[in-house]
């Protein structure tokens, strides 16, 4: 038994009705992503504003607050009953900081906007979501400013997402791997070793056949479908978790360039493994779940790229590719591996290639900040957001629905979440070198015993939930925590020196 201490008992019982309420939101969030009729969204947007008011009422109770300041003056308390203390602790700062009328605003205006997002981005209408976008982002300014921040706003919401981040650690980082990937990305491009185009991404295929592929790789993957997890569509692939019991993912079929609905899978598998191989002994309970969202990202960065686009999977999943899409066919597995790894400016973020991928946030990172700050207006975002692409990766959109409204984020109110990506690069290339040196990772994945990497993850850093802080549990793992240099050796030594 992990939790020992009859005081730290006595606060997860008290706090078993807050999860309970998160358990009803995810599955109400899953719902609006999948299958919730349009004019739905009404009654769900008051539903989730009253729910969101509700669960902060109840970590503000005092009985709780006056338990949990208790258990924080006890000294001998085990990692885990700290972990209780420290994220509960983290979660009542944050409840007292924002104003009920703020939370549930949010919670309305970010339901409505994710619906009203969608049908903006399909009929490439920025108008339509602009009015919501002011919206959120003055939301944003004010839940800054309850929060409390010293040199930034941007740093108490980066806070929310990566507990204790930055915005200077953002900007060095990013920093970092703006001067290294310009120099990288020009030399991948001039040497044409990795193609900017493949055959492969014009070639339409049977949605249905498609469906197949994907089941037989989480299959391969050994993601427990039907038992504890399922796949479904929707107009941004993502993963939700209901607990670690049941935890849903989804992709989406765009009929063309197959490679793009196999990596969602893949990717959102990483993020839902974290969730699955949590220590059971801690479901319910505030440590139950992942501990930030670079974290996360690091382990769905891990699966996507670090194993979907290495030469060993490819040959792996082959004949999986070649029994359902009978065009794979014409191609050797050696073509595959160059279609799963073209790099080439793109526009979309989501299927970006691993150089380019983390420009794409250096650009929604300086816009956030600068929107925040009100130093850009809404408005004049589409133009500016133009503007950086082309300077950052040389090219410019032409249509709204490749720019500013191709990711759901921001409708979501995450204004803070996209540095998380980069960091879960980091991770996944730290990780990467962390496991090679104890379990000859590739020779793992030719050999599809995935469950020798599983397990490796599991006891390094899923089975913990967020019972350390990101910092220190990745410390404890892999003996660093973001470090980029990690991300260019491992981008150099695939891009640039392989064969």
């Amino acid at each position: 038994m992990v939790f020992e201490n009859p005081l730290i008992k006595d606060i997860l019982e008290k706090y078993r009705v807050i999860w309970a309420l998160g358990h009803a939101m995810a599955l109400m969030g899953w719902d609006s992503e999948t299958y919730m009729p349009r004019e739905g969204v009404k009654d769900r947007a008051v539903a989730r504003a009253e729910l969101a008011l509700l669960q902060q009422q109840l970590l503000l109770k005092p009985e709780l607050v006056e338990l949990v300041e208790k258990a924080d003056k006890i000294e001998n308390l085990n990692d885990y009953e700290k972990g209780v203390v420290r994220v509960l602790k983290r979660s009542i700062r944050i409840a007292k900081a924002l104003p009920p009328w703020l939370v549930a605003e949010r919670a309305k205006v970010t339901q409505e906007a994710m619906v009203v997002w969608r049908e903006a981005k399909a009929r490439n209408n920025f108008e339509l979501f602009k009015p919501y976008l002011e919206k959120i982002f003055d939301l944003s300014r004010k839940t800054a400013d309850y929060l409390g921040w010293e040199k930034h706003p941007y740093d108490a919401l980066l806070d929310l997402y990566e507990e204790g981040l930055k915005t200077e650690d953002v900007d060095k980082i990013l920093g970092f791997l703006k001067n290294n990937l310009k120099q990288i990305i020009d030399k991948v491009l001039s040497e044409g070793r990795f193609p900017r185009e493949h055959p492969l991404e014009k070639i339409q295929y049977d949605v249905r056949k498609m469906e197949l592929v994907n089941q037989k790789i989480l299959e391969i993957l050994n993601y427990p479908m039907g038992t504890r997890g399922r796949l479904d569509t929707s107009a941004h692939p993502f993963t939700i978790d209901m607990g670690i019991n049941d935890v849903r993912i989804t992709t989406r079929y765009e009929g063309v360039d197959f490679k793009r609905t196999m990596f969602s899978v893949i990717h959102e598998f990483g993020h839902a493994l974290y969730q699955l191989q949590i220590d059971p002994s801690l479901a319910y309970t505030p440590i139950g779940e992942g501990v930030s969202l670079g974290v996360h990202e690091g382990q769905s960065r891990f699966w996507e790229n670090i194993i979907g686009r290495s030469r060993e999977f490819v040959e792996l999943i082959y004949p999986v590719l070649r029994e359902h899409l009978d065009f794979i066919k014409q191609y050797t597995p050696d073509d595959l591996y160059y279609y799963f790894n073209t790099v080439k400016p793109s526009f979309i973020r989501v299927d970006a290639d691993e150089v380019t991928y983390n420009i794409h946030i250096l650009l929604r990172t300086e816009l956030e900040k600068q929107a925040l700050t009100g130093e850009v207006k809404i408005p004049d975002l589409p133009e500016l957001w133009n503007d950086y692409m082309e300077k950052l990766l040389g090219i410019k959109p032409r249509t709204y629905s490749e720019g500013i409204l191709q990711d759901i984020h921001w409708s979501m109110g995450s204004i803070g979440y996209f540095p998380t990506y980069t960091l879960g690069n980091i991770i996944a290339a730290s990780m990467r070198y962390a496991m090679e040196n104890e379990i000859k990772l590739k020779e793992k994945i030719a050999n599809s015993e995935f469950k020798i990497i599983q397990d490796w993850q599991r006891s390094k850093i899923h089975r913990y939930g967020s019972t350390y802080p990101p910092k220190v549990l990745l410390r404890k793992a892999i003996g660093v925590d973001y470090e980029p240099e990690h991300l260019i050796k491992y981008l150099s030594e695939k891009y640039l020196s392989a064969p």
